[in-house]
């Protein structure tokens, strides 16, 4: 399988995260998945890379070209794709995964999040989506979505697009318990009376 990371480039946050990062990624290259994230050498992001790597997992990165300029890079992933912007780097990490998992992050992870859930409302990308909830942390997120679909923005069913767990050794348990997205989702996208 091949698993699409969204997690957090900072180092500043609770060393809980960082833990958890480096376990994901441990945990990923035990079960022979590869992992294709955005490419950089720190925070959550280094510490996945790293985890998987310790473990000889394959890892992938994909890391626009201005971050290179500023070393950005984690200088261990020898299968490094450098692109010319965060658009294709986007991009080119749903292409080809099996799903997503969400880390806490920044508001690069959770635009990255929100753009592969906007894709699977589409009918774009059907595969699982899962946010881990360490320490609460998409409990807000998960209210504010309900409310959405409380207020009409979009269709209860819609609340299945995603999924979360409390730990990362949930995560790729739970990918593989989710089906693939309904084919016929397009037809479905928009808001019903």
């Amino acid at each position: 399988m091949r698993i699409c990371v969204y997690a957090a480039s900072s180092r500043h946050c609770d060393q809980v995260y960082l833990d958890a990062a480096r376990n994901l990624g441990a945990l990923l290259a035990r079960e022979k998945c590869s992992v294709v994230y955005g490419g950089g050498g720190i925070g959550l992001m280094g510490a996945l890379a790293d985890g998987a790597l310790a473990e000889g997992g394959e890892v992938i990165g994909i890391i626009p070209r201005f971050m290179t300029e500023v070393e950005w890079q984690h200088p261990g992933v020898a299968n490094l794709e450098v692109v010319e912007d965060m658009r294709e780097r986007k991009h080119r990490l749903l292409t080809g995964s099996d799903g997503v998992i969400a880390l806490p992050g920044g508001c690069g992870t959770l635009e990255e999040l929100f753009e592969a859930i906007t894709l699977k409302r589409l009918g774009l990308y059907f595969n699982p989506i899962v946010l881990v909830n360490l320490r609460n942390f998409y409990a807000p997120l998960q209210a504010f979505m309900e409310q959405v679909i409380a207020e009409r923005f979009m269709n209860e069913e819609h609340a299945s697009m995603w999924s979360l767990v409390d730990r990362v050794d949930d995560a790729l348990p739970r990918i593989r318990q989710t089906p693939r997205w309904r084919e016929d989702a397009r037809a479905h996208a928009a808001v019903r009376a």
